[in-house]
């Protein structure tokens, strides 16, 4: 069934536990976390963004991505990440998402705001929660270099830019990255902490894939009640395919699609997730 992020979230919030977020961008990364959140009776979002459009054609594979949802025995909400502009966002809700991400993060505090609050005050007739981030979560690249220059989010500033802005949830940046960690993430938690007394809104942890399942679990006793994943479900897919090779491709790709769903069924159970949709 097609859910509501913001219900969800909040939920989440008074459960100590997190939804999980996962980038899907072809059928079997996509019907791999439908099975694993079917499975373990869990909400769940399926989400897409600009970083897949050089593989998958989202316009075409937005529909497959609401079906699915809509047919679930389970909550699932259809998501874009990281929207960059007005416009990407705009296509996103028109093709069927029901919860969408305006990142403006890569602009000083004023532009993030007032861009931020241009999305908000679009969607929000419109029914549709908007996440923001405040400060930058690391792109992919090494990750000492990442940190050398790191814009971690400033709590001082939380209030004041969801105040500001309207935002549903807000993505906190605690030395997080995108992609694969090159050494063992190093997350200021205490980041958490200050936001999570500043603001009332749901906090989002991104690049997650990597980080240990002891720092997971700290992030969600702070106050973390969404947590995306999509890394690691590449690298669930790619394992199957090395172990798999001389398979045909009709078989190769069940496999790749059993190896997404377990990688997300732990996710699910990491996240504390498991069982919530009863």
């Amino acid at each position: 069934m097609l859910a509501n992020i913001k219900y969800w979230e909040n939920k989440a919030v008074e459960g100590q536990y997190a939804i999980p977020h996962f980038n899907v961008w072809n059928a079997e990364m996509l019907m791999g976390v439908i099975d694993a959140a079917e499975e373990a009776k869990a909400p769940v979002i399926i989400s897409f963004g600009t970083g897949f459009v050089g593989n998958t054609s989202f316009e075409d594979f937005s529909h497959m991505m609401v079906s699915m949802a809509e047919k679930a025995t389970v909550p699932v909400i259809t998501h874009w990440d990281h929207g960059r502009s007005m416009e990407i966002v705009q296509n996103a809700f028109n093709h069927g998402m029901n919860s969408v991400m305006r990142d403006a993060s890569a602009y000083d505090f004023e532009e993030n705001i007032r861009l931020t609050k241009e999305v908000v005050d679009y969607f929000h007739p419109l029914g549709i929660p908007v996440e923001a981030e405040l400060g930058h979560v690391g792109n992919e690249t090494v990750y000492e270099e990442a940190l050398a220059s790191y814009q971690y989010t400033n709590p001082d500033q939380a209030a004041e830019f969801v105040e500001r802005t309207g935002c549903d949830s807000l993505a906190v940046a605690i030395g997080n990255q995108h992609g694969v960690y090159t050494s063992a993430p190093k997350l200021n938690f205490e980041v958490i902490e200050k936001v999570k007394k500043a603001v009332d809104v749901p906090l989002v942890l991104h690049g997650a894939s990597g980080i240990s399942d002891a720092d997971i679990k700290k992030a969600i006793s702070l106050g973390i009640a969404k947590i995306n994943i999509h890394t690691e479900l590449c690298q669930a897919a790619m394992e199957a395919i090395q172990a798999n090779s001389n398979d045909s491709f009709l078989e190769l790709e069940r496999k790749v699609r059993s190896a997404v769903k377990q990688r997300a069924l732990e996710k699910i159970e990491l996240f504390g997730t498991k069982g919530k949709a009863e």
